[in-house]
């Protein structure tokens, strides 16, 4: 787990305590680009049971080994744009930077988040370039 006043990972720019550390500890996400954030922060810090019950359950892979080799380094997140589209869906289309077996990638997604049962899940993804 991430010391509470170091940066958090999501790279917000707040310390983590302020970031995605409640939404770990189980606060609600306010938003869909929050929840993204700490999702993204819950890969860093290998939260798979986080990862999992922010996932809409429709679409949730049945597993997730984080540490399965290769073990993804990640390096950075860019959120391009958090969309509104009602009070229930939302998009959020971000960049995130890892290194896979010493490769600098990328991952360039648009995500669809829909708030279920009064919180926000995030339900899939267009992967693009």
């Amino acid at each position: 787990m991430k010391p509470q006043n170091a940066a958090c990972p999501c790279g917000s720019g707040a310390a983590y305590a302020a970031c995605c550390g409640p939404c770990h500890r189980g606060v609600a996400a306010p938003d869909a680009e929050r929840l993204m954030r700490s999702r993204y922060s819950a890969y860093v810090l290998g939260l798979e049971d986080y990862l999992f019950a922010t996932w809409h359950p429709d679409t949730r892979p049945p597993t997730l080994d984080l540490n399965a080799p290769p073990r993804a380094r990640w390096l950075g997140l860019e959120v391009k744009r958090h969309a509104v589209q009602d009070a229930g869906h939302a998009t959020v289309e971000f960049i995130a930077r890892y290194k896979l077996n010493g490769r600098a990638c990328r991952l360039h997604e648009t995500s669809r988040f829909v708030r279920h049962q009064g919180r926000w899940l995030y339900v899939d993804g267009d992967v693009g370039q």
